[in-house]
């Protein structure tokens, strides 16, 4: 049986009134450039959304990871809308692509990208999380949650098939290096390094048989193009049900609306906010930051839905608990920890700053 893949592509190419939202002309112009797709046999379905300034693309094929030809695709779509945005003289028109000329593959050159192969189940739901305002280690603590704590996932503990417990690929991404960590046997050396959110990322997680459980955009902004140019707003992908935690189980972890770095500038730290794609719009302060989350079903390569799974009554405690955060964290100012430490503001403005007051420093006696 053939497999599937499904590639969540996404990227800032404008929006309107500052970073918030992204205009619908730039969806509508990918939406005809993957309707085109789909009618010439490359891909098998698409479905587009957005969260916040950002344009998610998830699209499913069977051309595996990597696939230049569907890498090309959601490059065109971009540039394509970069034109409308541009037009319409949208802020930050193109801002997440770093070149205009597509080089085989869009790993590198600005959009986020999270992708998966595997054999279809019987009945195979996936939940694809999109954010706004934030950087891929913001997805550290609820992905160790829904498949290493079993305080989260009961499963753990009284499903067979899950209580031999996940792989984690973490990559170091400053240092450019990766270790793939077995749980429950590694979980303290794991946290060890998740814990620092800015360094250590989740990229995929797999069963101790090697299949497929999750797989996360990584890709950092900043470290790409050497400014800032905007946070990296990452996106996931995770199986759920038959083998896997459950559905309840994976989106669990976001009623604790926790601290993730990003926000204004990204150069503060606060509350990721889910909510429904309607409310996926980071106003006050350029946030707090959001994350929305779709329910599909996989069918023959064909997705089916989606569930809007946090416009839910159940996370309007989580939502409110947000905003008291964030009231508290706004009330620190240009302080931290509200603002991010100093050295995670070396793409920012600061070094400039230090740099023009350096001759005005003095030895203490």
């Amino acid at each position: 049986m053939t497999k599937t893949t499904i590639s969540v592509i996404k990227a800032d190419v404008g929006s309107v009134a500052g970073h918030l939202v992204a205009h619908p002309n730039l969806i509508d112009t990918c939406d005809e450039v993957l309707a085109k797709a789909l009618e010439e046999g490359l891909l098998e379905d698409y479905y587009i959304t957005r969260c916040g300034d950002d344009i998610d693309m998830i699209m499913t094929h069977r051309n595996g990871e990597e696939n230049e030809e569907v890498h090309e695709t959601a490059f065109n779509a971009f540039m394509k809308a970069t034109e409308v945005a541009r037009g319409l003289k949208l802020y930050g028109a193109g801002q997440d692509l770093l070149s205009d000329t597509f080089s085989g593959n869009i790993k590198g050159m600005g959009p986020g990208v999270a992708e998966m192969e595997f054999k279809e189940r019987p009945s195979d739901p996936i939940i694809v999380y999109c954010c706004d305002k934030t950087e891929p280690g913001a997805f550290n603590l609820p992905l160790y949650r829904i498949f290493a704590d079993p305080f989260n996932t009961a499963g753990l503990v009284i499903d067979p098939s899950l209580h031999d417990g996940f792989k984690f690929e973490v990559f170091d991404v400053m240092e450019h290096r990766k270790v793939i960590m077995n749980c429950p046997e590694e979980s303290y050396d794991l946290l060890a390094l998740l814990g620092s959110t800015g360094r250590y990322v989740i990229k995929r997680i797999f069963k101790k048989n090697g299949e497929i459980a999750a797989s996360l955009s990584t890709e950092r902004l900043n470290l790409m193009a050497g400014s800032y140019i905007g946070k990296d707003d990452p996106a996931a992908i995770v199986r759920a049900q038959s083998g896997f935690p459950s559905a309840g189980e994976v989106v669990e972890p976001f009623a604790f609306p926790h601290l993730v770095s990003g926000w204004m500038r990204g150069s503060h730290n606060g509350p990721l906010m889910p909510t429904s794609q309607e409310e996926a719009n980071p106003i006050r302060f350029d946030g707090p930051p959001r994350v929305i989350g779709l329910g599909f079903q996989v069918a023959d390569s064909k997705l089916i839905g989606p569930v809007d799974l946090f416009d839910d009554p159940a996370f309007d405690r989580t939502r409110q608990q947000a905003a008291d955060i964030a009231d508290y964290m706004r009330r620190h100012g240009p302080f931290e920890p509200h603002r991010l430490p100093s050295e995670e503001m070396e793409y920012t403005s600061l070094p400039g700053v230090l740099e023009k007051l350096e001759s005005r420093f003095e030895k203490m006696d």
